[in-house]
């Protein structure tokens, strides 16, 4: 998605000269193209978060669209309290590009990992967030929140991740896409992990157990109304995210089906286990959390009773 982000930014700010971008010392290899073609829009604000979510703030203020880029829990953790008092507040258009979502920096251990930024970022009235499930995704949702009036955060893979194919792009907001029907379980999605979920349904559907696929990629606006009914009439439901599930998507779900008085189980499949000092590749991560295809097959059917 790294790729994509920066090829779509381009063409954005060819035709808006408002687009600024502002790194934090990061995307080296990555971000030349923008640089290279719009200098005079271009900032390194150094290994300075806090500043960057400043200075994007200010620029918004003066009538820029400034997408400010760093690695995902440095973006959003680290200068909370700036996104909070600065473009959440005041309802200016800054866009934050957390790079790296979940697991996606394995080896770089904990402190890189983002499993808890869209759950402390929803508790943000007003921040737009946006997961997408894979490249074709987040090209559509870069352009179709170009306009929006507020701050916007953009949760990204880093690698070029491959496509989710039943979903082809789809983005909207406020909406979940479905990309697999089933009957007998719904399992929602969201990010990069979508792509495991497909597969996980396709194992159990060779068990005799068809599973919908749902995929949710964005929040504020949430797409409760859209989830609602795709749940409806659905009598388990299991949530997989790359997150805890302490405000994510689990959280969101369990939320919506009592809201809307669905009468739908639901089993969370999240990151549960706090940091034990180890790392790995992105696959080693979701298996030693439960995340990966066959712990979602399990888990799947231990809710059914199976």
């Amino acid at each position: 998605m790294r790729r994509t982000f920066v090829d779509v930014l381009c063409q954005l700010a060819a035709e808006d000269d408002r687009i600024a971008l502002i790194t934090g010392d990061l995307g080296y290899m990555a971000l030349e193209p923008f640089r290279d073609r719009f200098p005079e829009r271009f900032l390194n604000a150094g290994v300075a978060e806090q500043n960057m979510l400043g200075v994007a703030t200010g620029l918004a203020e003066a009538g820029f669209r400034p997408y400010v880029y760093s690695i995902a829990p440095f973006a959003s953790l680290r200068p909370f309290e700036f996104i909070r008092n600065g473009p959440v507040a005041h309802r200016l258009p800054v866009r934050i590009v957390g790079m790296g979502m979940g697991f996606d920096y394995g080896h770089s251990g904990f402190t890189h990992y983002a499993v808890e930024d869209i759950g402390s970022l929803r508790t943000l009235l007003g921040l737009t967030i946006v997961v997408p499930a894979d490249s074709a995704q987040a090209a559509a949702a870069l352009r179709d929140t170009r306009d929006v009036p507020g701050p916007v955060y953009y949760s990204l893979s880093k690698d070029q991740s491959d496509p989710l194919p039943p979903l082809h792009g789809r983005f909207a907001l406020g909406e979940v896409q479905r990309v697999r029907e089933g009957r007998d379980v719904a399992l929602v999605a969201m990010g990069g992990i979508s792509l495991e979920v497909v597969a996980a349904a396709e194992e159990l559907s060779s068990r005799g157990v068809e599973a919908a696929v749902l995929v949710v990629s964005n929040f504020s606006p949430d797409p409760a109304n859209s989830l609602a009914a795709a749940l409806a009439g659905v009598r388990q439901a299991v949530t997989v995210e790359e997150q805890t599930s302490s405000g994510g998507l689990g959280a969101f779900a369990a939320s919506v089906i009592a809201c809307h008085g669905l009468q739908c189980r639901l089993e969370m499949i999240a990151v549960a286990a706090p940091p034990d000092g180890t790392s790995g590749k992105r696959a080693e991560r979701w298996r030693k959390h439960g995340l990966d295809r066959s712990a979602i097959v399990r888990r799947a059917l231990e809710a059914l009773g199976r």
